[in-house]
């Protein structure tokens, strides 16, 4: 069984909700676990409880983002479910991001760009997730910058703090690489008010983790929360 998580996004220094991200989870024996390869997800599935989800949404925020990875954009059965979720969550907009997964292909990104462009056309956002890790090396994502609305930084990825001077180096990085190609920019794993503090003095306002709020399930059946 499958099910989306939601986790609040902020902006601190207006100290307000920008939206929520959806974050699919599985049942198992020792609870909801993030799936090892969310490839593994079968796309049936996927665009399922996507749409089933998105009819349960009626938030007073600007976005709700969902995470594929190019696997997933490839799937056609995938992009009809994301394009059915933003008709259902219209005028709330759907934010595509695109993970930093390994795809089973070597997908050239000139295959992902119309598909990417669908999604703009419809009336979405396109993120560039976890950049700095994965398939989401800055070399590769160069040619998809320019259909990009934002890019987030997941310190967590790196098991280091974000006080580790090496991190701060990539968060900078990342942050000033986004301003300069006018992208919003999320920093994601903000844990304690440590992070926080420092996520201050880097003066970056958009920012997702634990310490703001943990993942919450969305119940499609009454018992999904029981094991």
């Amino acid at each position: 069984m499958y099910r989306f998580f939601i986790q609040p996004q902020l902006d601190k220094v207006n100290n307000s909700l920008i939206g929520y991200e959806l974050l699919m989870k599985k049942k198992t024996d020792q609870g909801w676990r993030p799936p090892e390869n969310f490839s593994d997800v079968p796309s049936h599935t996927m665009a399922s409880v996507l749409v089933a989800t998105t009819k349960l949404l009626s938030l007073k925020i600007g976005s709700v983002s969902v995470n594929i990875n190019r696997n997933q954009l490839m799937d056609a059965e995938v992009r009809e479910a994301i394009i059915e979720s933003q008709r259902i969550l219209r005028p709330l907009r759907l934010v595509v991001e695109l993970t930093e997964d390994t795809p089973d292909e070597d997908w050239p990104n000139d295959k992902l760009i119309p598909l990417i462009q669908d999604f703009i056309n419809y009336g979405m956002d396109f993120s560039l997730d976890d950049c700095g890790t994965g398939v989401n090396q800055f070399d590769k994502i160069q040619d998809l910058v320019p259909l990009a609305s934002e890019i987030k930084f997941a310190i967590q990825n790196f098991g280091e703090k974000l006080r580790d001077p090496n991190i701060e180096d990539k968060v900078i990085f990342w942050r000033d690489f986004s301003k300069k190609n006018n992208l919003r920019f999320i920093l994601e794993g903000i844990e304690d008010e440590n992070d926080d503090k420092l996520a201050d003095s880097l003066e970056i306002d958009l920012r997702q983790g634990y310490y703001y709020g943990k993942p919450r399930l969305l119940k499609l059946k009454r018992d999904d929360d029981k094991f």
